[in-house]
């Protein structure tokens, strides 16, 4: 049955049907091949998606597309100029940074490549060729679901059960996320000085640096306010969402006063669509969950992983592997919802650190969008941009290397990963 399910989903997949449709086509027609009842349906969809953990995830989309339209990352992008705009491959590093604030804040890599693409391109496009810019942007917009809040761990926790926090998943993303930052910031040099880029950017002032971070103080205090208060205990993930939309709105209307009434209704539509397809995605696929359940697939896997090997590294590496070649098929979201509840429980099992493992997860995913044929980022950055997709892919391989040698490092070296989260008593 649940080899009937899988070909049964891709092969719809493939049709061009929508994952979302795919899975529930998929596992309605297991449920009439195998004569389960129906009426199971409505209430195990309804059980899946009623839960105030994953309120969040809407909250904090709402709270990224009013940070955007708020003007936030005109903002980063000086404040990052002012630091880093006078330096060999220096509007590089400034497209860097301001991917890696606007991470902070919004938690999403396909709100973040939009946003960049729009504002940064026009200004790389006069420095660099038009497919390394795009490649920039791309590359500054994956640190959305690696650095905090990020929804991909959201859902990852919710979809792992009570031995993950969403907090904790939270910090385990952040040494990872400044590593790879700072790496492309250097790969960026390297490759600057390689091709000959002039030097660009206003001379570095101390005084102008001072004033940009005044500017931006307000917008850098919410991911302190937010991240800090779920870390802290002051609040759930949940309520650190709704507070990171009040705070947004506060900023759009009162500080740079870029918001108006007449955006709310579009914002609200575009998060509401997003946060639709995440709550589709976990309906559905909660049915196929439970099939294969009742198919006994995850003690099969588990048997026939420990069949192959009794090494935690080298089942991870085996993970690493399954996750490369399913990013580049299949969309995010759906991998998290379908893989997790089958290959967390048997991580638990070899004894992994379920904080490392999650964020290994996450971020073998998180690259996922980076790659063809279906880079979710790479779609949005080529759409904007008007770069050919063949093109944007020649430019983006150097980063996406680099993010999977951080990604081996993760898992020969946990210490990366789950020192922050674990001295935060996680």
């Amino acid at each position: 049955m649940s080899a009937a399910i899988v070909l049964g989903f891709m092969l719809l997949a493939c049709l061009g049907l929508p994952i979302a449709f795919a899975m529930g086509v998929a596992a309605m027609a297991a449920l009439w091949v195998t004569g389960v009842d129906f009426s199971m349906v409505p209430q195990r969809m309804m059980h899946a998606v009623n839960s105030f953990p994953l309120m969040s995830i809407p909250f904090f989309m709402l709270a990224g597309e009013l940070m955007i339209k708020a003007g936030i990352v005109e903002r980063l992008i000086s404040l990052a100029n002012s630091v880093v705009g006078r330096v060999r491959g220096g509007m590089a590093h400034v497209t860097m940074l301001s991917g890696a604030g606007l991470a902070t804040v919004s938690g999403a890599a396909v709100s973040d490549a939009s946003a960049l693409s729009a504002i940064l391109v026009p200004s790389l496009s006069k420095i660099y060729d038009r497919q390394f810019a795009a490649a920039l942007v791309a590359a500054a917009a994956n640190l959305g679901p690696i650095l905090p809040p990020s929804g991909a761990m959201i859902v990852y926790a919710f979809m792992a059960g009570s031995s993950v926090s969403v907090g904790g998943l939270f910090m385990a993303g952040v040494v990872p996320g400044i590593i790879i930052c700072v790496g492309f910031m250097l790969l960026c040099s390297w490759i600057a000085g390689r091709r000959g880029w002039a030097v660009t950017g206003d001379p570095f002032s101390v005084k102008n640096v001072l004033v940009e971070l005044r500017r931006s103080l307000i917008v850098l205090l919410m991911p302190v306010i937010v991240i800090g208060g779920i870390v802290g205990g002051a609040f759930t993930a949940t309520e650190g969402a709704a507070i990171a939309v009040v705070y947004s709105l506060a900023i759009g209307f009162l500080i740079t006063r870029k918001l108006s009434l007449r955006d709310l209704p579009g914002i609200v539509v575009r998060a509401g669509i997003t946060s639709a397809v995440v709550g589709a995605l976990i309906a559905f696929a909660s049915i196929i969950t439970y099939l294969m359940t009742v198919d006994l697939l995850p003690q099969q896997l588990s048997v026939l992983l420990r069949a192959m090997t009794t090494d935690p590294l080298v089942f991870m590496g085996l993970v690493a592997v399954i996750l490369f070649i399913v990013g580049m098929f299949l969309e995010s979201n759906a991998a998290y919802i379908m893989l997790v509840p089958l290959l967390h429980p048997i991580a638990l099992q070899y004894g992994i650190d379920p904080l490392h493992f999650g964020f290994v997860f996450v971020l073998n995913l998180v690259i996922g969008m980076l790659t063809p044929p279906v880079g979710v980022v790479l779609f949005v950055v080529s759409g904007v941009t008007q770069v050919p997709m063949r093109e944007l892919v020649k430019s983006v391989w150097p980063f996406i290397t680099l993010m999977y040698a951080v990604l081996a490092l993760c898992i020969f070296f946990p210490a990366i990963v789950t020192t922050l989260p674990r001295a935060l008593g996680y």
